[in-house]
């Protein structure tokens, strides 16, 4: 009975910090900088896709600007691509992958934002490194009055790193998904993840975004191409699942098989929260990582970041949750990583389950790498770079234990300090509304005046 309480009380706290004024504030932060930068993410997609591979790194900074991005990625291409929109189509039906394209859209302009503010006020600790993220913009961009703010960021940085994205839903995962399909025991798992971890998280940044660089365009090219051979075998349940994606966000899902059935308002969090989740848009997560990129403009940095977002789930969330409809596993009993597990195994039997292995670990591995990153950051902004030993001695024993949690609590629990997080983020985004205008006016004017200047250079 006592476990049941726990989650129940957990549950309540959820639904309360992910209630209305939350949500509210999160795609109206995205809507309001989507009108106030005139629709950027899609004027300024293609130029943000070429700065990935064309950034001049010119700037002062720890890492390059790809490096800053594979780290972000690393942080936000995890179990939310794969367990997250299981357990959001588990939740609130097919209509929530609709909404999770809405929050993705609108939350491009606010990754926008992000990357723009962190790069634009970040700053050197003493121990050389760069540090930025919004507890650095809220302290020095809105001002000293607003340091509680920074100070409340930053510790739900840190327990976001300890006990949510960062360790417990990844590792969790890992482990499941490795007894599930390969029949590893969970402790083996957990061990040999702890190590891993360990070894590179001591190097630090520079460590963590090399092993990122690698890992991270591997593990997306891999997934979504498998995704991809899963379509085209259900190639002729493609129109119909777009079709009941796109009404049910609308109307609500009638329970079929082992589904319950979805309000619109249940669609709705699930999507937006699942959405938030994975890409982490609005919670101040990625700019800790931009932050460090060697780059002279802001706001270019603010591009490269924003292609996180579509990467992450217009693209990657969409290729599973397309997966979880055509199948039709959405309506049976799985929940979570192992109705995934059930879409793989009606497209490519035998294998199948083998490929979602391998993607899932890659994805959730680097997850916890870049988490453990933003979590130092954050702690080195609480207490000082003496704090950094003692962040990573705890953030490796906490992954060891990972492996031996509840699943719904853990969701449950990550899901309250990720909305704890988002708050101060979202309130100096809105404050700073007119820096990131001008800084991207300033930007703009740059680029335009370069491309006169190559014009008229005789060829």
């Amino acid at each position: 009975m006592g476990k049941l309480d726990y989650v129940k009380i957990l549950d309540q706290v959820d639904s309360f910090v992910w209630g209305p004024p939350l949500l509210l504030l999160l795609v109206g932060t995205g809507i309001w900088l989507t009108l106030r930068l005139k629709l950027i993410q899609l004027t300024r997609l293609p130029m943000a896709l070429k700065l990935i591979f064309r950034a001049k790194n010119d700037g002062t900074g720890d890492i390059s600007s790809i490096g800053a991005l594979c780290t972000a990625l690393a942080a936000t291409v995890g179990t939310g691509n794969i367990v997250g929109v299981a357990t959001a189509v588990g939740t609130g039906g097919p209509g929530a992958i609709f909404w999770m394209w809405m929050a993705a859209f609108f939350g491009m302009a606010t990754k926008y934002a992000e990357g723009l503010l962190a790069v634009k006020y970040r700053t050197i600790d003493k121990n050389g490194q760069v540090s930025g993220g919004p507890m650095y913009y809220i302290e020095r961009g809105l001002g000293r009055k607003y340091r509680p703010l920074a100070i409340m960021f930053a510790a739900s940085g840190v327990l976001v790193a300890f006990f949510g994205i960062g360790t417990f839903p990844q590792v969790n995962a890992i482990v499941d998904t490795c007894k599930l399909s390969l029949g590893i025991p969970v402790y083996i798992t957990a061990a040999v993840v702890t190590v891993l971890v360990a070894l590179v998280t001591i190097g630090g940044l520079k460590s963590i975004s090399r092993v990122a660089t690698k890992i991270v365009p591997f593990m997306a090219v891999f997934y979504v191409l498998s995704c991809i051979y899963i379509l085209v075998t259900f190639a002729d349940k493609l129109p119909d699942a777009v079709n009941l994606i796109i009404t049910s966000a609308f109307s609500g899902t009638a329970a079929a098989g082992g589904f319950l059935g979805a309000s619109i308002m249940l669609a709705i969090r699930s999507g937006v929260a699942r959405g938030v989740f994975s890409n982490e848009s609005g919670l101040g997560s990625a700019p800790i990582a931009a932050a460090a990129a060697k780059t002279k403009w802001p706001a270019e940095q603010g591009l490269i970041s924003m292609t996180g977002t579509f990467i992450d789930t217009i693209i990657i969330c969409t290729m599973t949750g397309l997966s979880l409809v055509v199948t039709g596993v959405w309506t049976g009993e799985a929940k979570g990583a192992a109705m995934t597990n059930d879409a793989f195994l009606a497209a490519i039997p035998g294998f199948g389950p083998v490929i979602l292995t391998v993607g899932l670990v890659l994805f959730a591995f680097t997850t916890i790498l870049g988490w453990n990153y933003y979590g130092e950051r954050c702690c080195e902004y609480l207490f000082g770079v003496k704090s950094i030993k003692a962040y990573r001695v705890i953030f490796i024993g906490l992954v060891a234990t990972g492996a031996f949690l509840k699943l719904e609590a853990i969701w449950l629990l990550a899901d309250i300090v990720n909305g704890l997080m988002a708050l101060p983020n979202l309130i100096a985004l809105l404050g700073l509304t007119g820096v990131i205008i001008s800084e991207t006016n300033r930007y703009m004017d740059h680029v335009k005046a370069q491309q006169t200047k190559n014009h008229s250079e005789p060829a």
